[in-house]
């Protein structure tokens, strides 16, 4: 039940997204596939048949940049989206819920200890599957990711944008949709922090139709939201054959994928 004083409806942006405003604050929620709903000790509000996990802007950035603009593209239920720099999960998990049953998120993280968490998480949510990988190299980790919709990548490297297009020649259908996080303070301090956004748009802008910068101040200070559409064709991709549920290893540096259930991909042409 809603509690007192408050207001609450589903932004076009997703069914699966709950917003409620409360006291002249927006408070977001996220329809969970986690039983039990709670992930990480966030509270969580029960609707009939549905359970809703808090998607707290501080801990996710994503989550912020909803609430500076509500009408931000997010993921769609049943989409498959590829996570760059998914840490322990806080909001691939969220991202998984986003997405739905139907949907796949491949969460990519290089270092070993948040991939034990992401491990974790996967255990509870059958639709997040965690790779052990470089984002610097997708042709390492490329026959274990079919083509997917959407590209979120959080990476506090200088070379972000080099991996969102290398990424996204690999992966990203035509179309898809681009969620590109930058934290200014990791793009160097040879030059402003105006002319390097400026320059990272413009090299994105070859692949991407690029929406205006999003700050996501005052949740994450010194952080920018890029938002784009794909406008570049895939590169050809080599075949992917059905596997056996398990985890696979590959040669060095080893790839891990948890994987529940065959890879899969869905009927249409393949780009």
């Amino acid at each position: 039940m809603s509690r007192r004083g408050s207001n609450e409806a589903s932004p076009s942006g997703s069914p699966r997204l709950l917003r409620v405003e409360e006291e002249g604050k927006t408070h977001l929620f996220t329809e969970t596939l986690a039983r039990p709903p709670s992930l990480y000790g966030e509270r969580v509000q029960e609707r009939p048949g549905r359970s809703f996990r808090f998607f707290d802007p501080f801990r996710s950035k994503l989550a912020a940049a909803l609430i500076r603009d509500p009408r931000l593209p997010l993921p769609a239920p049943g989409a498959r989206w590829l996570y760059l720099g998914a840490a322990g999960g806080t909001t691939a998990s969220h991202v998984a819920d986003l997405v739905g049953p139907t949907g796949e998120v491949y969460a990519v993280e290089k270092s070993p200890r948040p991939t034990i968490r992401l491990l974790s998480l996967s255990a509870r949510m059958t639709n997040l599957l965690p790779l052990l990988a470089d984002a610097r190299r997708p042709t390492e980790y490329r026959s274990l990711v079919p083509p997917v919709d959407g590209l979120y990548l959080d990476i506090a490297q200088p070379d972000q944008s080099r991996i969102a297009i290398d990424n996204a020649r690999a992966f990203l259908r035509p179309g898809g949709l681009l969620l590109l996080f930058l934290k200014t303070a990791s793009l160097g301090r040879d030059r402003s922090t105006e002319t390097q956004v400026r320059a990272i748009e413009k090299e994105l802008g070859r692949e991407f139709r690029l929406e205006p910068p999003l700050s996501l101040a005052p949740f994450h200070r010194a952080h920018l939201l890029l938002t784009g559409r794909s406008v570049a064709v895939a590169s050809p991709r080599p075949r992917v054959e059905q596997r056996p549920a398990a985890r696979r290893i590959l040669r060095s540096p080893p790839i891990v994928r948890a994987a529940k259930r065959p890879l899969r991909h869905r009927g249409g042409p393949r780009s």
